[in-house]
């Protein structure tokens, strides 16, 4: 299927160019995963976007044709979607992984999916894993079992959609982010009824919030974290957008500590992860990162008291996890 067409309605030119409807961008997502598809062609559509800037219609067209284009979900249903997907520099440890942790031990089933351990600034994702007792799965089939047996997942992109990844990498060709960033974060591989999503840029929240309701999520949180990953700084009051019983919401984080210390400050070993959580090494600070960034997961899966729950969980965690 060519892209021309797409490439003109965006590019006609002065008062003729207008952006996609939401069937149009479905289309066009459809065209630009298939494996004739014109890179030039891919490009000029990408980066004609950027330059526009995106529409919800437009996110939400191009994540539920990506959604559609994947293999079939099997195993338990998750009950949130926590996309992982930033490669900012102001990335440090990815204390939100034990956070999620957290998350599943209540009850709330976590399919954790990404793409970032290949960026070169902040730690690697992918190499903490095991310290909440996880593995990336090598397909949708592994993640669902590990679902069902730890309710807790992660599932890479490459093995998830590996032309969603091409699309994903044409960052290092292009040399600027595109809205695939966007999408991936919308994805929602295994349809979970609330998702938490992080971004760098504040403009986002919005409309990943508008793009959600489209796609029928019932609950979602959107927090600036750091880097860009959901991942809550617990000095700061930070505005937050999203759904609740699929309406558009806003609230704030609240404060949790006080001080001034940067996320991507310290130790970038992720071993450190594994000794805060087995408590050989109090970190005041990062338990507040974990607790803060837990109680508003287990508050957008819709569970009551949701800070009480996050600090009753931590004091009650498995302090030996195996991988």
């Amino acid at each position: 299927m060519s892209l021309a067409p797409y490439v003109q309605i965006l590019a006609r030119g002065q008062g003729r160019a207008r952006g996609f409807t939401r069937d149009e961008a479905a289309a066009a997502m459809t065209a630009m995963l298939a494996a004739d598809a014109a890179p030039e062609a891919v490009g000029a559509i990408l980066m004609l976007l950027r330059m526009k800037g995106e529409t919800a219609d437009e996110i939400a067209g191009f994540a539920a044709a990506a959604r559609n284009a994947l293999p079939d979900w099997t195993g338990p249903r998750p009950a949130l979607d926590w996309p992982s997907y930033a490669a900012g520099r102001t990335r440090g440890l990815p204390w939100f992984l034990l956070s999620a942790r957290l998350v599943a031990d209540a009850g709330v089933p976590v399919l954790l999916h990404g793409w970032n351990a290949h960026q070169g600034h902040g730690a690697d994702l992918r190499a903490a894993l095991p310290v909440i007792g996880l593995r990336a799965a090598d397909s949708i089939r592994t993640a669902g079992a590990a679902l069902g047996s730890d309710g807790i997942a992660y599932l890479p992109l490459e093995i998830l959609s590996p032309p969603l990844r091409a699309l994903l990498g044409l960052r290092d060709t292009l040399g600027l982010r595109s809205c695939i960033n966007t999408v991936c974060r919308m994805l929602n591989p295994g349809t979970a009824p609330a998702a938490v999503q992080g971004v760098f840029h504040p403009p986002y929240r919005e409309l990943q919030a508008d793009a959600g309701r489209l796609l029928g999520l019932d609950r979602l949180t959107v927090l600036k974290g750091g880097g860009g990953e959901f991942e809550h700084h617990p000095a700061k009051n930070i505005e937050t957008f999203g759904l609740r019983d699929g309406h558009r919401w806003s609230g704030l984080t609240g404060l949790s500590i006080g001080g001034h210390r940067r996320l991507s400050e310290g130790p970038r070993d992720p071993a450190l992860l594994g000794q805060v959580w087995r408590g050989e090494r109090h970190d005041p600070f990062a338990e507040a990162v974990v607790l803060s960034t837990a109680a508003l997961a287990l508050d957008t899966a819709g569970l009551p008291d949701a800070d009480l729950l996050a600090r009753d969980l931590w004091t009650a965690r498995a302090r030996t996890i195996a991988a």
